[in-house]
């Protein structure tokens, strides 16, 4: 694995280009447990929401990364991703089959929440993913307790292995998308922000490759 940077810069700073420094984690495969390790590495962040801002920020992001880890391979992985590949693996694209039917990642993800006061909403299944996670059931329904995926209930510890249980079945079910996965070692998801998520699309295709090679 690689070693993490060092350095006491703040979480956000603004410079004067208008641009923001940002820390975000980037995931690396591990071939032993826990199979995917996270560097937090300090970038250049451009503020927006347009494709060239978040492309800006990616590109970024990967130069950072890669000044103290000249040798790796990188993929940013979400619908933001400057590659097809990268964009195919986000969630929201990413179909897991069941029964014959195949779903968003993201949708199957949302459908399985079950919370105190109600849960799991099966309806959202045949929602589209924005949908699917806008839905207002799933701010008003009381604390998450679990999940729950036709029928197979499932904990919230370890925090993140339901996400990872469901994005890494279904990139297995896609093999052209394995193989493409083949010469990247490290992930990255412009979107995602520790602070306000658990679950990260790029740190599951790092667990994949992880343990692929396990």
């Amino acid at each position: 694995w690689f070693p993490t940077p060092t350095g006491t810069a703040a979480e956000t700073r603004r410079i004067d280009t208008g641009a923001d420094m940002a820390r975000r984690p980037v995931f690396t495969p591990l071939g032993t447990r826990p199979y995917v390790h996270e560097i937090d590495v300090e970038f250049t962040f451009h503020p927006g929401f347009s494709l060239k801002q978040k492309q800006r920020s990616i590109d970024s992001l990967h130069r950072s990364f890669l000044s103290a880890h000249p040798g790796a391979r990188m993929l940013e992985v979400s619908g933001r991703s400057p590659l097809t590949l990268g964009a195919e693996l986000s969630a929201f694209r990413l179909m897991i089959r069941r029964d014959g039917a195949e779903y968003p990642v993201e949708s199957a993800f949302q459908t399985s929440k079950v919370f105190a006061d109600g849960g799991p909403f099966t309806d959202l299944l045949g929602a589209g993913p924005r949908d699917a996670k806008r839905d207002p059931r799933l701010r008003a329904s009381g604390e998450l307790v679990g999940f729950e995926f036709f029928s197979r209930a499932f904990p919230l510890e370890p925090r993140t292995f339901f996400y990872d249980w469901l994005y890494v079945g279904a990139l297995a079910g896609r093999p052209e998308l394995v193989d493409g996965l083949e010469p990247y070692t490290a992930f990255t998801d412009i979107e995602f922000n520790p602070k306000r998520s658990i679950n990260c699309q790029a740190r599951s295709a790092a667990l994949f490759q992880g343990l692929r090679s396990a």
